[in-house]
């Protein structure tokens, strides 16, 4: 990704930095912080110098990250950031290397925690005001193998859990702040009010970000990156890439062509449905591309999810090139992608995060590529995008669709892929949206969808021995797709999808709900 640190004069007076050392949650802070109306931006460790030479923030944030302070080369705090005196809060790792580089110190704890925990407010500080009460507990979500075991000169103690005796410190005259803690998450009850508390109060940022504000931002920078030039979208018909065209055609009108790869691994009847729909929006800027006989020979015999995700980002680059070439000189692909797709593929500003799997349009692009990329939505969450596109006008019923990946159904038939296999999960995914619309729960859930395993289980059909595959139902709820829990359907409900699945799809016998949350788990399972 291009670091183009030179924002506009609007956002510029009122901004915070993120300072990323790779935590999965940088980009939640940036959500935060946007939420207050405030402008920010994500910067890798090793790219602060370069940052500040147009940018001069009111408060800065220190990410969390994989690394332990107690290595030799682990990421550091640039000098002149503490020299700024600047306010600072260190989330995690961040106040891990704030404190041990204000001359503190930080161990490897032998008790780690990870996940929900209880801290006890044992003072007060302008980080908890309003929010915390001294000698009360609140609920917040720990990730950390260390500890502080000594302040740094002028800190004070503010609130401990059971494995964090320094949960929150606070040098109010420095107006420096560090929590063991992810006040980003929304596992942490109160994290949103210690993120304004610093952003509104201790910052004094005023607002100044909106997504209308955002839209103009955009347009600006991708008239500026685009020039002149013709730009190819790859138009799958979901949300992300429906408000990418939107968001174009509104920067660069006519230099926009979009096409729509079938790769044959969509849901069932879905291909036809967006030829229909996108064809009357588009007109002659509209490609419809029958390619599934390339994807899925392709894929044949290939069982590992992260082979399939490449097989199908350079296949999707291949079609793209071949559609460019007979449109002429077109340099750009432009494409609908999500922060969480960037986080758990690569770092989202060049930082040190750990790849959790590749996605098919960040991680499994090509090394060689001869179109340049343009996703406008790189910074956003799933409801931001919403958001986004009501604000460009788009349809209701297009925005409020649920996530779909672009690998389709490739990552839900985990081992091999067959055009049966296909046409099973198809059918029975088809019939679970179905039986969710009929019971209006479908706005309630964030993503629903079917897993066929590679299992078969016996079982018993009428009177007879059956011996057929086992399907995974799979429905989360979820704001941002960073964090995920299943929805809690009645009995009733799973009961009757499962009995029409086993009655009306051949070679499915037996069904399952998928009862994990994320973390642990992802949202899809390849």
């Amino acid at each position: 990704m291009n670091n183009n640190f030179n924002i506009v004069d609007k956002f510029n007076s009122d901004n915070i930095l993120i300072i990323d050392f790779g935590s999965q949650f940088t980009q939640l802070i940036a959500r935060r912080v946007r939420e207050e109306g405030v402008f920010c931006q994500i910067v890798p460790y090793n790219k602060v110098s370069e940052y500040l030479t147009t940018n001069t923030p009111k408060g800065i944030i220190l990410s969390g990250g994989p690394s332990s302070v107690l290595g030799i080369e682990t990421p550091r705090i640039q000098k002149e950031i503490i020299e700024m005196r600047r306010p600072i809060l260190g989330i995690c790792y961040g106040q891990q290397v704030l404190v041990q580089q204000l001359g503190g110190s930080v161990v490897s704890s032998n008790t780690s925690e990870f996940g929900r925990a209880n801290i006890k407010v044992i003072s007060s500080c302008s980080l908890t005001d309003r929010v915390w009460e001294i000698g009360k507990k609140y609920q917040v979500w720990m990730s950390h193998g260390d500890s502080v075991v000594k302040m740094p000169k002028g800190f004070d103690a503010v609130a401990e859990t059971e494995g964090a005796a320094y949960a929150v410190i606070a040098n109010e005259e420095s107006k420096q702040y560090g929590v063991q803690f992810h006040p980003e998450v929304v596992h942490t009850l109160e994290g949103k009010k210690i993120i304004h508390n610093f952003v509104k109060i201790i910052s004094a940022c005023k607002n100044t970000w909106s997504m209308e504000s955002f839209l103009d931002y955009k347009i600006d920078i991708i008239k500026g990156q685009v020039g002149e030039e013709k730009v190819l979208c790859g138009l799958s018909g979901g949300v992300d890439s429906s408000v990418t065209a939107a968001i174009l055609d509104k920067a660069i009108g006519d230099q926009l062509v979009c096409v729509f790869v079938d790769h044959g691994l969509l849901r069932g009847g879905e291909a036809e449905e967006i030829n229909t729909i996108f064809s009357k929006r588009l007109g002659s800027r509209f490609i419809y591309v029958q390619a599934s006989k390339i994807f899925l020979e392709a894929l044949q015999g290939v069982s590992d999810p992260e082979k399939k995700r490449k097989i199908i980002g350079n296949k999707f680059i291949e079609v793209f090139e071949a559609e460019a070439k007979k449109l002429g000189d077109i340099k750009f692909l432009a494409q609908g992608t999500l922060y969480p797709d960037v986080i758990e593929s690569v770092s989202f500003s060049g930082g040190p995060s750990v790849t959790i799997k590749s996605h098919h349009n960040v991680g499994g692009l090509p090394e060689k590529m001869n179109l340049k990329l343009v996703e406008p939505l790189r910074e956003l969450f799933k409801d931001e995008v919403r958001v986004l596109g009501d604000e460009l006008g788009l349809p209701i019923n297009l925005i409020a669709r649920h996530p779909f990946p672009g690998p389709g159904l490739a990552i839900r038939i985990p081992g091999t892929i067959t055009n049966d296999s296909i046409v099973t999960l198809q059918k029975a995914d088809n019939i679970f949206i179905e039986e969710i619309r009929n019971a209006n729960l479908y706005d309630k859930i964030w993503q629903a969808f079917c897993v066929l395993l590679p299992v078969k289980s016996v079982g018993v059909m009428g009177d007879s021995r059956s011996y057929d595959k086992a399907l995974v139902l799979r429905a989360i709820t979820s704001v941002d797709g960073m964090t995920a829990e299943v929805y809690p359907f009645e009995h009733s409900f799973l009961n009757r999808v499962s009995t029409r699945i086993v009655n009306e799809v051949k070679g499915i016998n037996r069904v399952t709900y998928d009862i994990t949350s994320k973390p642990p788990g992802t949202i899809e399972w390849e």
